[in-house]
């Protein structure tokens, strides 16, 4: 006889665990299947984010910036380093792999105590509300459920230019695996995963150029914000050629000659290493059957209403196979509101606010609209800005680059939109977005108290700033 759950979900990254914890803690039977193995064969839950992506990632990152300010900014501090500060790469690339075994380890534990039962294998989705699960050893088993949600995530994509072999021409997840610093590095695409991923090779002293197809830097950035960070990224060393099409690309030996094209026609560049990060695209290979009866699109993404309701009543899909940004958190929230719906509850989720970051450094984040938005929009606005090169906190870490900037509609003073370039950025839009989901006013946030010296005075003061108000810049509008 088969197996028969209240809610199976198969995939167990940021949108399936999280769905299946919840689902277990409302008293709901669930069951969470994944297929993905660690290099020593065994179970790891967690998906890309967990094993590839978001935590390694910002492990290398902290790492790298680490180095770079012993190398470069401890003198300021007064500290002197006797010697040449090294790198060691294999123990870096070591510790990300530690702190990802513990929280893989750690999502294990957290089905454990709430009682999900684990399955290991390939589930794919059955007319019916069946699931059909392929084991490693490859025999199969037909698993019944009320309820199932689709959370397979997404994987990198691979453009015929720059074919990945994963020794020369690698994407994310090879990059975040060097065995030494490049001398030079090569990097399609200045998106998020390219810039974070460049920055940590290029503190530790790879030569990186980014090649981006776009005449834009950061297009979905606001533009006073993208400007700056492109300023700032040059400045650490970064090569960033936009308009640049990668049209070919030759492996010889150790290296490759990537061909591009740009406004002064076809050009050749030589790099040891080349990352390409273009993007990623939903993983629903061999997810449905085809009398599933759920709908996908030509590129793969599953059709889902506002609750994430598929075709299908009963089945649901989340995170990086349906429409809207590819983002961990967003993933989670959706399963966290489709768990709910399951139970009864009307919960519904605010696609309006949420929040992205970019984990460079400095960081870059932001929530609601942009300022060239609003604009097309034809809505009316009043802006804040303040430096963090006016911040106390900011000076006395060294870290005075960048801005917050706050737009409010003119008319009803709401905040639109929380911007922020510089440090502690992803933490203080965060409180832009908390402000936001109460419907706040740049005057309400002008009116709370902040605590001396913070970061936080700055997200104050460009509040004030909205206003003609801020205490510690000239204001460029009069009250």
């Amino acid at each position: 006889m088969s197996q028969k759950f209240d809610v199976v979900v198969i995939g167990a990254g940021p949108g399936g665990y999280v769905a299946a914890i919840k689902a277990a803690q409302l008293g709901l039977k669930t069951a969470c299947i994944e297929k993905y193995q660690d290099k020593e064969g065994k179970l790891a839950l967690g998906g890309t984010c967990l094993n590839v992506g978001c935590i390694p990632s910002k492990a290398l990152l902290d790492s790298s910036w680490k180095f770079y300010e012993a190398k470069n900014q401890f003198n300021v501090h007064g500290i002197s380093i006797s010697g040449d500060v090294k790198m060691d790469v294999p123990a870096m690339v070591g510790r990300k792999s530690q702190i990802v075994k513990g929280l893989t380890g750690g999502v294990a534990s957290l089905f454990k105590a709430n009682g999900v039962t684990s399955l290991q294998g390939h589930g794919k989705l059955l007319a019916g509300k069946k699931v059909e699960l392929t084991k490693p050893d490859g025999t199969t088993e037909v698993i019944e459920a009320d309820n199932i949600i689709l959370a397979s995530g997404s994987r990198p994509i691979d453009i015929p230019p720059a074919p990945v072999d994963q020794n020369v021409i690698v994407d994310s997840t090879g990059a975040l695996e060097f065995p030494a610093v490049p001398e030079r590095l090569g990097v399609i695409g200045a998106g998020v995963i390219g810039l974070e991923l460049g920055s940590v090779w290029s503190r530790l002293g790879s030569k990186v150029t980014v090649l981006e197809a776009l005449e834009k830097f950061l297009p979905a950035a606001d533009e006073a914000v993208a400007k700056e960070a492109q300023k700032t990224f040059t400045k650490q060393g970064l090569d960033i050629k936009l308009g640049a099409r990668v049209t070919g690309s030759k492996v010889n030996g150790n290296e490759v000659v990537v061909n591009y094209t740009d406004k002064d026609g076809e050009q050749n560049i030589t790099f040891d290493r080349l990352i390409v990060a273009v993007g990623r695209r939903p993983v629903t290979t061999d997810l449905l059957a085809s009398d599933s009866g759920v709908d996908i699109d030509e590129r793969g993404f599953i059709f889902v209403n506002d609750q994430c309701e598929t075709s299908v009543p009963g089945v649901y899909a989340i995170g990086d196979v349906v429409r809207g940004l590819m983002l961990a958190h967003k993933a989670s929230e959706e399963g966290i509101m489709v768990v709910e719906r399951i139970k009864g509850h009307k919960t519904q989720m605010n696609y309006d606010l949420i929040p992205s970051v970019i984990y460079t450094h400095p960081e870059i984040a932001w929530v609601g609209k942009t300022e060239q938005t609003l604009k097309a929009e034809g809505v009316e606005v009043n802006v804040g800005q303040f430096p963090f090169a006016a911040s106390g906190r900011a000076m006395a870490a060294n870290d005075t680059g960048g801005f917050v900037k706050v737009i409010a509609d003119a008319k009803t003073d709401r905040v639109l939109g929380v911007h922020v370039i510089g440090p502690g950025a992803a933490e203080l839009v965060q409180q832009g977005a908390i402000g936001m989901e109460f419907g706040t006013s740049a005057e309400d946030i002008g009116m709370m108290v902040f605590s001396h010296p913070t970061l936080s005075e700055a997200l104050h003061e460009a509040a004030l700033a909205v206003n003609g108000g801020a205490i510690h810049i000239q204001n460029k509008k009069k009250r």
